[in-house]
């Protein structure tokens, strides 16, 4: 087996119309300056498109980058990202994908993919240590997920799959790899718009090695020893994502009836504990994991995965379903069509609400199943008004009005938290580059699970965000999970005993302070330890910003400004059922500080000079 000390820096560039490939040597600058993964993958595309491309059209690339982390066997490295233009949203989004494609591209030679033009036919790609081979997919067309999966993954040949959604253009179609998906933005569709159903790629050809091994050994150890005495992660280990559910529910968070309330009664039903008592759930996780958040479970259709929190929120809760038997087999529809379940969500529950007031016909109503079912195969199949709904929750508001409870940013319908009880993950949503995103800047664990933050509070949160953005960015772009940072920034002794009442008031109220006292050196050490390209924690920080900002830069020159970074006018003027205070986000106080803050001007665009600064032009 051939060996990669630290980075290959070759990148697979493949033209589908003329089926040649190019292969692309990464510089020394590039991959200082945007790391890899997320990073690396905007300035490859950001070199490659100009603005105004269709993103269903043969023009759009879609780029697949596995970090410098994959291959290594460090800890919950086992992930790779997606980049391209969205046809839900019209602007970048990145997707983070804990399959088996990453680590068998990566083993492959390659630090990238990059996917142009469109095929004559259905087709499939076959890539290898030597390039690519185009295959003909005819037979594979039309299948669900599952499968494709069992034709295509042999041996060592791990794959990317799109299904029926993919193929019919759904504005939210996702992939498969293995049982993880790239979930948001479209990217399935972007997919069959090239008429491309899979991507198949046979590792295992080369080993991947740190460039400091006895530092990168030291580094991993002390990483697992943070994941493992971590209550956060020790919670998900033990009950998924959906351990979240119970603190979110006592939050009022828990987004209920299209977001009508954050509170039911039922809740408790649907909780990680709940699942893992009634439906003997086990680990189904991403490789390498040492967290193991991934469960399956025993449920009335059968053995499945076990839903997650985003999908309880969104396919369970805001539909008025509390029955975990029926979320999961929505999850498990989902999976198999290639339906992102959180656009998939929202967009049900704007149906339910708009025949609720009238606007439409439908026989969906919160509470539906058998009909949520039904919707599903209509939505993927473009069949009657499934066609209309696979153009997601903003497109249906704008045809047949009720915008003011279409819940989605930019386009992206939300992640399963409320921001009325959150004003801090709140303006993260407004100002998300990919729209109502989660994983941009999560202010949820500050302001909830911790609760050093005051939910309804503006005081602080703009720094705060701008922050966990920039070192989202850095997370991304390495790739590691993002669910480490619970136990990379809580476990450090500075962090982990400092007593609360002292470190929640100067999280609060001194919060550039504060920020500067965070210890994030384990992504910098195992960064350095990686790649030999050796960065402070300052600069691998820059880094992050860096990234952050060229993504917004990309997305103002598609129109993106002020009147985007906005949230749904339930949220803004609308407090929730229980919550008599009726409390609703102050926005408009916290977007003027954030765009000083991150540079921009006072119509939400990148300053010239950040952009100098920070060698993005």
């Amino acid at each position: 087996m051939k060996q990669i000390k630290g980075t290959s820096n070759r990148v697979l560039e493949v033209d589908l119309e003329t089926q040649t490939h190019e292969i692309y040597e990464v510089t020394a600058d590039e991959r200082c300056l945007f790391l890899g993964a997320k990073g690396l993958g905007l300035k490859l595309l950001f070199d490659r498109m100009t603005p105004g491309k269709d993103p269903l059209g043969p023009d759009n690339i879609i780029a697949f980058m596995p970090g410098v982390l994959m291959g290594t066997g460090g800890p919950c490295s086992g992930r790779f990202e997606a980049l391209t233009k969205s046809p839900l949203t019209g602007i970048m989004v990145t997707s983070s994908c804990g399959g088996p494609f990453g680590l068998a591209l990566k083993t492959a030679g390659w630090d990238g993919l990059l996917i142009r033009g469109k095929a004559v036919a259905p087709s499939y790609l076959d890539i290898t240590e030597h390039g690519v081979e185009f295959k003909d997919a005819k037979d594979l067309w039309g299948m669900e997920i599952p499968e494709a999966q069992a034709l295509l993954d042999v041996k060592k040949a791990k794959s990317l799959v799109i299904g029926p959604a993919g193929e019919n253009l759904v504005r939210y179609a996702n992939m498969a790899s293995g049982h993880r998906f790239l979930g948001r933005g479209g990217i399935g569709a972007v997919m069959g718009s090239k008429n491309l159903k899979a991507i198949r790629a046979e590792g295992g050809t080369y080993m991947i090695k740190p460039s400091d091994p006895k530092m990168f050994k030291q580094v991993k150890t002390k990483a697992a020893k943070y994941i493992n005495q971590n209550d956060i992660t020790d919670r998900y280990r033990k009950f998924g994502t959906s351990a979240s559910v119970r603190d979110c529910l006592d939050a009022g968070i828990l987004p209920i009836h299209n977001f009508q309330d954050g509170k039911h009664e039922s809740g408790r039903q649907v909780s990680g504990e709940t699942m893992a008592e009634k439906h003997n759930t086990s680990h189904h996780t991403c490789k390498p994991c040492t967290i193991r958040c991934g469960h399956k479970g025993s449920f009335k259709s059968g053995d499945m995965s076990a839903p997650e929190y985003e999908t309880i929120g969104m396919m369970g809760t805001s539909l008025g379903i509390f029955d975990l038997d029926i979320i999961a087999e929505f999850n498990y529809i989902c999976g198999k069509l290639g339906l992102d379940t959180i656009s998939t969500g929202g967009t049900l529950a704007w149906v339910m609400e708009a025949a609720s007031k009238d606007l439409i016909k439908s026989n969906l109503k919160f509470g539906s199943k058998e009909e949520v079912k039904e919707a599903l195969y209509d939505i993927a199949n473009m069949k009657d008004f499934g066609a209309e709904m696979a153009q997601g929750s903003r497109a249906l508001s704008q045809e047949y009005g009720g915008q003011d409870f279409a819940m989605h940013v930019k386009g992206l319908e939300m992640a399963a938290y409320d921001p009325r009880g959150s004003f801090g993950q709140g303006l993260a949503y407004a100002v998300a580059n990919r729209g109502g995103c989660h994983h941009s800047a999560y202010l949820v664990a500050q302001e909830v699970y911790f609760g050093y933050l005051k939910p309804d509070s503006c005081y602080g949160k703009t720094k705060w965000v701008k922050f966990f953005e920039d070192l989202f960015c850095c997370i991304n772009s390495l790739q590691i999970c993002s669910f480490t940072m619970f136990a990379f920034l809580m476990e450090p002794p500075l962090s982990k005993y400092t007593p609360d009442f002292i470190l929640g008031p100067l999280m609060q109220y001194l919060p550039t302070i504060a920020i500067s006292f965070i210890d994030f050196s384990i992504y910098a050490d195992l960064w350095n330890s990686v790649t030999g390209i050796h960065l402070s924690n300052r600069e691998f920080l820059k880094a992050g910003e860096r990234i952050h900002m060229l993504e917004r830069y990309m997305n103002s020159r598609e129109g993106i400004s002020h009147n985007d970074d906005t949230l749904p006018e339930r949220l803004l003027k609308q407090g929730r059922k229980f919550d008599h205070d009726n409390k609703v986000v102050p926005l408009e106080k916290m977007l003027p500080e954030y765009y000083k803050v991150r540079g921009f001007d006072k119509d939400g665009i990148p300053l010239k000079k950040k952009l100098e600064e920070l060698g993005i032009i």
